[in-house]
């Protein structure tokens, strides 16, 4: 079994300022429930979020809103986790892990924003899955799981129908989205493998907020003049960048990296549904047999013993 990467001086600030964020209760509440449980939730959360942001465009301007959502995860993780107390007792690896962490939530959620602007969501979601693919793609060793991929990337695509545009802009946020997904999937399990998840996810999202700051303020300002717009911004952004991020993070925890990217097919499912649900869009019969075909792959997919 390979040895988990540790990071001990980060681990004991995050425990030493709120025990019950890091370190073993933070692994108690991972174990609380299945790992499987804590993707699903992520999942539904992930693109419900970004439904209701893409509302929001016209007022606050897609900057602004990336703006607002990053600023409400941080400012709520802020208190929590006290990330200074993190970032500080650090050693130089352990903030670069961070930092690298908070560039990659900064871009990556302003790029997915200025894709979704000007693309299908489907198509976004479509060009997100495949780097994916690669992640699930390392760290499969048997026939069972490579057929389990197989039938989960199958079903994806008929889901998702992917389309291509003419917006060779639009293609190129998405391209970008999609290769920080990626980093976001790899860095973001070895900062919940070296046990301070929860912890180091708030310093991060600190660390994405200060990148974001002079980017997004000026477009985010007419929402202060609106409570009811306010309103809507903050519940994105929870929706968005607090929930779906930390039980990835306690997913993560338990799950293989290739477990979770496989999983990560899972996404579109989800986007079916909150369509049905908030947009009223009723699935095709491809649809269907795609969602079954996911669930199917997804099901048959062996977890690999060690990380």
């Amino acid at each position: 079994m390979k040895a988990q990467t540790q990071i001990p001086a980060a681990s004991q600030a995050a425990a030493d300022v709120r025990p019950d964020l890091a370190g073993p209760a933070s692994a108690g509440l991972a174990n609380a429930l299945p790992p499987h449980v804590w993707f699903c939730v992520s999942a539904v959360f992930h693109y419900l979020g970004p439904a209701f942001a893409v509302l929001l465009f016209d007022q606050v301007g897609v900057l602004g809103m990336a703006w607002l959502r990053i600023a409400t995860a941080a400012l709520i993780f802020a208190p929590l986790t006290r990330p200074w107390r993190v970032f500080a007792r650090a050693d130089r690896a352990q903030r670069l892990l961070l930092l690298a962490f908070g560039a990659c939530l900064a871009v990556m959620n302003c790029s997915f924003y200025l894709a979704l602007d000007r693309l299908p969501m489907s198509l976004v979601a479509a060009i997100e899955f495949v780097g994916t693919i690669a992640v699930a793609l390392v760290g499969l060793r048997s026939r069972r799981n490579v057929a389990a991929l197989a039938v989960a990337v199958i079903g994806t695509l008929l889901l998702i129908d992917v389309k291509w545009s003419s917006d060779p802009v639009g293609l190129s946020w998405a391209f970008l989205n999609g290769a920080l997904f990626v980093g976001y999937i790899v860095i973001g399990h070895r900062v919940a493998q070296a046990g301070i998840g929860i912890a180091g996810l708030g310093t991060a999202m600190v660390i994405a907020f200060l990148i974001v700051l002079p980017v997004g303020f000026s477009e985010a300002l007419p929402a202060f003049s609106s409570l009811r717009l306010l309103i809507a911004a903050i519940g994105v952004g929870v929706c968005s960048s607090v929930i779906p991020y930390i039980c990835d993070q306690l997913a993560m925890a338990r799950l293989p990296r290739a477990s979770f990217a496989l999983m990560l097919s899972l996404l579109p499912l989800t986007a079916t549904l909150i369509g049905v649900i908030v947009l009223r869009q009723v699935p095709s019969i491809p649809d269907c047999l795609g969602i079954a075909l996911v669930i199917a792959g997804v099901a048959f997919h062996k977890p690999a013993a060690n990380t």
